[in-house]
């Protein structure tokens, strides 16, 4: 919704790619939207200058990311070359891509990372002939500042969606989201578009908010399955350790899941400890002493 006018979005697109485009009207917005393409609908997307950037917005951690953007982009640009001879001599230009995840979830994640399409690659033998690479750029406050700071709308969702995360803490959810859509209003931060849209924009955040908060609830219930799990089967050492190696390599749990031919809830519970979120008294941590 931020972005749906062209002016906001050229401020965007000039702060990934360092430009300093003026004319919105020559940004092209290619947005997939239901009505047309079914059930593909894709966050953001618009060509300027012959580059093609496709913008998704998370806030929790989604491998699959290349995989869905890759969807994404074979539609655009197969509606970009609709009316084009694909069988001709000629080749035909193209712009570039670009795809960017914007991520203000509460997990911890590094400021800038990376998923390849390759990742998910049942077989790693060769050369690998499609790719796909994803960006994830970290808005939560303190992370991408050259980033936030040349681009105000982008600034200013990380100050709003960050008082709402904060005030959910000590108060209900619909009272936190109300404290800070009325505080940013007074303030100054996103006050003309939370004035307009504010009937919108309360329901929206109270449903994202849940849902994180439901996801994390699922993660925490993932974890203690695959501890359970974990006890009762007795995991060796090195296939232990096989695993924390996988991840600290960025390799999806799935796909670790798959290759250790363990169940996804146990490889989730080994990341929690990589990230120090397993608790003290936790009696997965014990038995791993005793070991």
């Amino acid at each position: 919704m931020l972005f749906r006018e062209k002016k906001e979005l050229l401020t965007l697109f000039n702060a990934i790619h360092g430009t300093s485009y003026e004319n919105a009207e020559d940004l092209e917005v290619t947005t997939l939207e239901n009505a047309v393409y079914m059930s593909l609908k894709n966050d953001i997307s618009c060509v300027l200058d012959m580059r093609l950037d496709l913008y998704e917005h998370q806030s929790t951690v989604n491998p699959n990311m290349p995989l869905r953007d890759l969807f994404y982009v074979s539609r655009l640009l197969e509606d970009r070359v609709k009316n084009r001879d694909i069988y001709s001599r000629h080749r035909i230009t193209l712009p570039v891509p670009k795809f960017i995840v914007f991520y203000n979830g509460s997990e911890p994640q590094p400021e800038r990372r990376q998923f390849r399409l390759s990742d998910s690659f049942a077989k790693k033998d060769g050369e690998v002939c499609l790719e796909l690479v994803v960006v994830q750029l970290n808005i939560n406050p303190g992370y991408n500042t050259d980033l936030i700071g040349n681009c105000r709308t982008l600034r200013e969702y990380m100050q709003y969606t960050d008082r709402v995360r904060r005030y959910g803490m000590e108060l209900p959810l619909e009272e936190a989201v109300e404290r800070a859509v009325n505080e940013c209003i007074e303030q100054g931060i996103l006050s003309e578009f939370l004035q307009k849209n504010r009937n919108e924009v309360i329901p929206m955040s109270i449903f994202e908010y849940d849902e994180e908060k439901h996801m994390k609830a699922v993660r925490e219930e993932g974890y203690e399955d695959g501890v359970n799990w974990g006890l009762e089967q007795g995991i060796n050492r090195k296939e232990h350790q096989v695993i924390c190696n996988m991840l600290q390599h960025n390799q999806p749990p799935e796909l670790i899941s798959q290759f250790v031919e363990k169940p996804v809830e146990y490889i989730y519970a080994v990341k929690q400890e990589l990230q120090g979120e397993v608790r003290e008294d936790s009696k997965y941590k014990k038995e791993k002493e005793k070991g």
